[in-house]
């Protein structure tokens, strides 16, 4: 039964694969979602079901719960949307901004199920982050071809901060729980929604100041790691 109930949870990420090559199609018919944008969502799907698939492994985890499916349906989104920003074809716009802001709305989503359920684990955790950090990355490229490529700062952030890790072994403990930090994070994502949206005028102001506190954000934690280096303390980095 344990060994059935691992190839499950290992397969599962292929299924949801599956789900988001039916979604590319469904683009596909509807809004006119070109070669490129399909070869891209393609890509992303095939990447997302491997990495997935080996963290799953690597956590030898028995079964992924519902938590995770949800995380797993916002990372479908995702993909939706990497697929169009990449395509950049006329009259896609009002679906990015639609899948997007679904799965903006879901990421409130899939903790509460998760602590409601008792299924809160280690790889759901870092699953939502990794889903929470493309989405942004994604929508500030698209955000940047308006805006200028000053707005890639916000996207890149986070992959600049793993990135110095690997040398700064320092950078690579706890973080203390922190509802600020959240705060800015969840800002990032609705404030480069609304911006692509063209709702709000001022965006460029608006996005600036999303990155200001994003980089506050930051700038913070990484004081405090550094005056903490010897002292880990349990939390992690949601941006």
């Amino acid at each position: 039964m344990v060994t059935l109930q691992h190839t499950t949870a290992r397969r599962e990420p292929a299924v949801w694969a599956g789900g988001q090559l039916l979604l590319l199609g469904v683009l596909w018919a509807t809004v006119g979602l070109g070669p490129l944008g399909a070869l891209v969502g393609l890509v992303h799907a095939c990447a997302t079901g491997a990495l997935l698939t080996e963290a799953v492994r690597r956590s030898d985890t028995a079964a992924l719960g519902p938590a995770d499916r949800v995380t797993l349906a916002r990372q479908l989104l995702v993909g939706g949307v990497t697929a169009l920003v990449a395509d950049r074809a006329d009259g896609t716009l009002p679906t990015i901004v639609a899948l997007a802001t679904v799965a903006l709305v879901l990421d409130c989503v899939d903790g509460i199920v998760a602590r409601r359920t008792d299924t809160v684990s280690a790889l759901g955790a870092r699953f939502d982050m990794e889903v929470d950090a493309f989405l942004i990355l994604v929508l500030s490229v698209h955000v940047a071809w308006s805006l200028g490529p000053w707005v890639l700062a916000i996207g890149a952030a986070r992959y600049l901060f793993v990135a110095a890790s690997r040398w700064l072994t320092w950078l690579r403990g706890d973080l203390p729980p922190s509802y600020a930090r959240k705060a800015v994070a969840a800002a990032q994502g609705v404030t480069l929604v609304v911006t692509a949206s063209g709702v709000v005028p001022h965006a460029g102001v608006l996005v600036g100041l999303a990155l200001v506190t994003l980089g506050w954000s930051f700038g913070r934690d990484i004081v405090w790691l550094r005056r903490n280096a010897s002292a880990p303390v349990r939390g992690c980095r949601d941006v």
